[in-house]
């Protein structure tokens, strides 16, 4: 069964403010989507996940998220296809679900966001971001 939070009544991209990669994308999501429905939401931000009971930092952590407007939740890959599907030439992404494309792109995304802060450094500047270099 999908994951299920509080319908935000619009779809909200949650992603990792303190990853180069992740703030990189949602800048380029917001510049694609311009004002197409989509919030673009740091989970790391004050309240942010308190909005959203059932998902975690763990899960933020590992992929982003995407609330959809009914409250069910997409992480990962697919939370992007989706997101970008409501641009124009967004909906090319959905190939995403040929099949054995999806699988190739939810390895590739997982080993990305696993070493994102190797890869690309962090955006924060406190004493807790070194916890994403053990």
């Amino acid at each position: 069964m999908a994951l299920m939070t509080t319908p935000p009544g619009h779809d909200v991209l949650l992603y990792d403010g303190h990853c180069r990669i992740c703030s990189g994308a949602a800048r380029e999501f917001k510049r694609l989507l311009g004002g197409r429905g989509t919030e673009l939401r740091s989970f790391r931000d004050d309240g942010v996940l308190e909005a959203f009971p059932g998902i975690s930092p763990e899960r933020c952590e590992k992929a982003m998220q995407l609330v959809q407007a009914d409250g069910r939740v997409l992480e990962g890959a697919e939370a992007i296809v989706r997101a970008l599907g409501r641009h124009p030439l967004g909906r090319l992404l959905y190939v995403y679900y040929v099949p054995g494309l999806r699988q190739l792109a939810d390895v590739l995304y997982g080993a990305i966001a696993r070493y994102r802060f190797k890869i690309a450094g962090r955006n924060c500047s406190d004493a807790g971001c070194a916890v994403h270099f053990k």
